[in-house]
């Protein structure tokens, strides 16, 4: 059974950093691309960044994060990672990781994401 799990740091005031992580099972992470969406208050689901199967290497981020969030993935533990930086309140929302593995797009939209997991909040406040 496919199961992703985000975790992480929460509450965090502007400028600030979180951490936060995509535990993957079920699937051979080096195959799959993963994706981290967001979902804010009165807004659209947004893709923020996605990392491909090591044997393509790429990666992607969405202009408003570019310099201040970093995806990463570990083999080891079969974790998805996105560092974020320079937190801003308009940031606050429900953070998704989701999986893909066939996407002709680059990076792969929402709609064509296979399993999801159940989100995360973050809050960016004073």
């Amino acid at each position: 059974q496919v199961q992703l799990v985000e975790s992480g740091g929460d509450l965090v005031q502007p400028g600030g950093s979180l951490r936060l992580q995509c535990a993957v099972s079920g699937l051979a992470l080096d195959y799959y691309t993963i994706g981290w969406f967001r979902l804010a208050p009165g807004k659209e689901r947004e893709g923020v960044s996605f990392t491909s199967s090591p044997l393509h290497g790429r990666t992607y981020y969405t202009d408003s994060v570019k310099g201040r969030f970093t995806i990463s993935r570990e083999k080891s533990n079969n974790t998805v990672y996105l560092q974020m930086n320079g937190l801003i309140p308009q940031e606050t929302a429900v953070y998704y990781c989701a999986e893909n593995r066939y996407s002709r797009a680059w990076p792969p939209p929402a709609w064509d994401m296979n399993y999801w997991g159940r989100g995360h909040p973050v809050t960016v406040t004073s």
